[in-house]
C-alpha cells in the first residue's frame, strides 16, 4: 500500500512535467508573432526563434542520456527543471533590454532543460507500477502534455499577444515620460508570465528534491550508434519524425500572422459565433484587444485537436495497422492544407486548424514503427529519434525564407511535401502490427 501510494503520488509528480513541457513548447509561438515586430523581424528571422529551441533537442539528447547515466534520473530531472527557471528568468533582462540575442538564449537553456526532463520523464512513467500498465500511464501522461498544448495559446493571447505593439518610428516620437511607461508595460507583457512560470518550476524542482522515487533499473545495450546507421527502417523514421515535427511547428508557430495575412480579425469580430468564442476565452470585448489576440485564440483549436484525436487515433491503431493510420491521417492533413490554400475566410482557417487532430498520433506511431523489430538498438534508436525533433528548428525558418519570397499560401507546399513523406513511410510500414503507446 506504501509503494502504491508512493508510486500514485510521484507518478501525479512526473504527469505535472508532461504538461509544463507541452505547455512551454507551444507558449514560445506566441512570442513569435509579437518578436517580429518588435524587432522588425522577417518570417525568416522569426523562424529562428523555432531553430533555437528545438536546436536543442539536437545538440542535448544524447549527452542528456549521457548526463542522466552518471547522476541519476531523479537529479537529472532537478536538474532540467532547474534548466528552464534559468532560461524562463532570461525573459526578464531579455524584455527589460529589447536585445534579441537574449531572447535566443533564453529559448535555448529553456529548451535544454525541456530535453533533459524528456529523456528521464519517459522511463519514470513507465517503471511507476505493473508493465502491464505502462502504456495507459503513457497515454494519461502524454494527454496531460496535449493538454498544455491546448491551453497555452489562449493564455498566450491573454497576457502576451492583447496589446498593441508600437513600431519603433512611433516610440521615437512619444516624450520621456511616455516611452518609459509604454516599454515598461511591453517589458511586463513578457517578463510576468515567464517569471510566474520560473517560481512554479522552482517550487515543482523542490518538490522533486524531497520526493520519494523509484530507483531506475539502468538498461544495459551492447549496440551502438554505428550499428543504428545501418538500419534502413530506423533512419526513414528519424526522418519521419524530423519531417513531422517541422511540419507541426511550422503551422502552429505561424498561424498568427497566417490568419492576418488573410485579414481574418474583421471575418471574425463579424461572425457572431466567432466573435463569442473570442470574447469568451479572451474573457472581455475584443474591442481594445490586438488583432494578434483575436486571431491567436484560434490557435488553442489546432493544439486541442492534437489531444483529442491522441484519444481517438490510439483506439484506431489497436483495431488497424498503425502504419496504415499513419498513413491515412497525413492524407488526410494533406487534404486540409490544400483545402486552406484554395480557399479565404472562415473554410480557410478551420480547415487549417483540423490538421492538429490529424496530427496527434504521428509522432508516437513512427516513433514505434521505427524501433519496431530492432532489438537491442532500441536505446541508440531512442536517442537518434529524439535528437530528429530538430525539424522543429529547421523546418520553421525554411518556411519563413519561403513565406518572405512567395507568400504564405504557396510556402504551404513545402509543408505539404513534409506530410507526403509521412504518407509513403505510413504506406511502406502498413503491415507491421505495433500498438502505439
Amino acid at each position: 500500500m506504501s509503494n502504491q501510494k508512493s508510486y500514485r503520488s510521484a507518478f501525479i509528480l512526473l504527469t505535472i512535467l508532461f504538461f509544463l513541457w507541452g505547455f512551454i513548447t507551444v507558449l514560445v509561438d506566441s512570442l513569435i508573432p509579437r518578436l517580429r515586430e518588435l524587432f522588425t523581424l522577417t518570417y525568416f528571422q522569426a523562424g529562428l526563434v523555432q531553430f533555437a529551441f528545438f536546436g536543442a533537442y539536437f545538440l542535448l539528447s544524447i549527452p542528456a542520456s549521457y548526463i542522466l547515466s552518471k547522476i541519476g534520473y531523479k537529479k537529472g530531472i532537478i536538474l532540467g527543471l532547474l534548466t528552464m527557471a534559468l532560461g524562463c528568468l532570461l525573459f526578464y533582462p531579455a524584455a527589460s533590454y529589447r536585445v534579441f540575442g537574449i531572447f535566443m538564449l533564453a529559448y535555448f537553456i529553456l529548451a535544454g532543460g525541456i530535453t533533459i526532463l524528456q529523456v528521464a520523464a519517459n522511463p519514470f512513467v513507465a517503471v511507476l507500477g505493473s508493465e502491464d500498465g505502462a502504456s495507459s500511464r503513457l497515454n494519461l501522461s502524454q494527454a496531460f502534455n496535449s493538454l498544455g498544448t491546448a491551453i497555452a495559446p489562449a493564455i498566450g493571447a491573454l497576457f502576451i499577444l492583447s496589446d498593441v505593439i508600437k513600431t519603433k518610428d512611433e516610440i521615437a516620437v512619444l516624450d520621456s515620460s511616455a516611452k518609459e511607461a509604454y516599454l515598461s508595460a511591453e517589458a511586463a507583457a513578457v517578463q510576468t508570465p515567464f517569471l510566474g512560470l520560473a517560481l512554479f518550476i522552482g517550487l515543482i524542482a523542490v518538490i522533486f528534491l524531497f520526493a520519494k522515487l523509484p530507483t531506475m533499473i539502468s538498461e544495459t545495450s551492447t549496440g551502438t550508434y554505428k550499428e543504428a546507421l545501418k538500419n534502413k527502417k530506423l533512419m526513414q523514421g528519424v526522418l519521419g519524425i524530423f519531417f513531422y515535427v517541422g511540419a507541426e511547428v511550422a503551422i502552429g508557430s505561424y498561424l498568427v500572422n497566417y490568419f492576418l495575412d488573410m485579414n481574418l480579425v474583421s471575418v471574425i469580430k463579424e461572425s457572431s459565433l466567432m466573435r463569442s468564442i473570442a470574447e469568451t476565452i479572451l474573457n472581455s470585448g475584443l474591442a481594445d484587444k490586438d488583432g494578434k489576440a483575436v486571431v491567436g485564440v484560434f490557435v488553442t483549436f489546432y493544439w486541442s485537436g492534437a489531444m483529442i484525436g491522441r484519444f481517438v487515433g490510439a483506439y484506431l491503431t489497436k483495431i488497424m495497422q498503425p502504419g496504415k493510420v499513419l498513413a491515412i491521417f497525413a492524407i488526410i492533413s494533406i487534404s486540409l492544407i490544400v483545402l486552406s490554400i484554395s480557399t479565404v475566410g472562415l473554410v480557410s482557417m478551420w480547415s487549417i486548424l483540423a490538421v492538429g487532430l490529424f496530427n496527434s498520433i504521428m509522432f508516437p506511431t513512427i516513433f514505434t514503427l521505427a524501433i519496431d523489430g530492432i532489438g537491442h538498438l532500441k536505446p541508440k534508436a531512442s536517442g537518434m529519434l529524439c535528437t530528429a525533433i530538430v525539424g522543429g528548428a529547421i523546418i520553421p525558418p525554411v518556411f519563413g525564407f519561403l513565406t518572405d519570397h512567395i507568400a504564405f499560401k504557396n510556402a504551404m507546399i513545402f509543408i505539404i511535401l513534409c506530410y507526403a513523406y509521412i504518407v509513403w513511410f505510413g504506406y511502406k510500414n502498413g503491415k507491421a502490427k505495433v500498438v502505439v503507446v
